[in-house]
Formats: structure tokens, C-alpha cells, sequence
């Protein structure tokens, strides 16, 4: 991803999360759990799968394809091929554009989403549905559970 792709994708990050960053001073669980899916979607934008699996708690849960997907660790999440078969569909990059908590605790957030997958011109070649359960862990937030109407 080139660097001008990459701004115009922080870019839609800072757009999108300022409204919930301008309601809250504080870290509150819905702004650290938004946070985290940013940080999610720039590392998968980068093709950095270290830093993916970093926005991840284990064992992870993925539901999509009609299958559910168990990675017990950073290592199993890390050690598959995911984009070459993305790219091969015309995948260039990917973007949220809803992302709606549902339900909040001190350790716990339910994100409805809905993002698109773009080719290298910006355009929409897939707009999905899913829900994304982000928890805290040791003080830490990641994405533990996702659930992708996405093939």
C-alpha cells in the first residue's frame, strides 16, 4: 500500500471515530474497543499480519464462510495465507463504514459493522455485515470474537 493510500485511509479512521472520541475525555470501554478495530483494519491494510494478530485476544473466534475458525494463538492466527486470495478477487484495500456499539461493559463491547473491500482504483468491489465482541484482558483491548456475513 502506497503512502498516499494509507492517509486516505487514517484519514477515514479519524473521520469515522471522531464522533465517539468527541463524546468521551476519558478511555472509556466503547473508545478503547472503536480504537481497537482501527488499529485492526490499519494492520490488515498493511498486509502486517504481526500487527493483526496483535489486535486479536486468543483463542480467537472467527464465524464466516459457514465456518468457525479457532486460532489458539498469535502464531496460528499468523501462520496462514490470507491475501494472495484476496488480492486474486481484486482486494486492494479494506474500509469501515459503520461501526455501531450495541452493547458495553467495563470489559466487554459489541460492535455491529458493516465495511467494504475497494480495488486499487477505490472502488467497492463488497460490503459486509459482522459483529465484533472486543473485551479486555490484563489491561489490554483486543478483538476476541468476529462474526463476518464476508466470504
Amino acid at each position: 500500500m502506497n503512502q498516499l493510500q494509507r492517509l486516505k485511509t487514517l484519514f477515514l479512521v479519524l473521520i469515522i471515530t471522531a464522533p465517539a472520541i468527541s463524546r468521551a475525555n476519558a478511555e472509556t470501554p466503547d473508545v478503547m474497543a472503536l480504537a481497537t478495530l482501527d488499529r485492526f483494519m490499519i494492520a490488515f491494510n498493511d498486509q502486517d499480519i504481526k500487527a493483526w494478530a496483535a489486535t486479536l485476544h486468543y483463542p480467537h473466534v472467527r464465524f464466516a464462510s459457514s465456518r468457525v475458525m479457532i486460532y489458539d494463538s498469535a502464531t496460528a492466527f499468523e501462520d496462514r495465507s490470507v491475501f494472495p486470495a484476496l488480492q486474486a478477487a481484486g482486494w486492494h484495500h479494506s474500509l469501515w463504514t459503520r461501526h455501531t456499539v450495541t452493547l458495553s461493559s467495563d470489559t466487554k463491547v459489541h460492535i455491529d459493522t458493516e465495511f467494504e473491500r475497494r480495488n486499487a482504483d477505490n472502488e467497492t468491489i463488497g460490503r459486509y455485515r459482522s459483529l465484533y465482541i472486543v473485551t479486555k484482558k490484563d489491561g489490554h483491548w483486543g478483538i476476541q470474537a468476529r462474526s463476518s456475513l464476508a466470504p
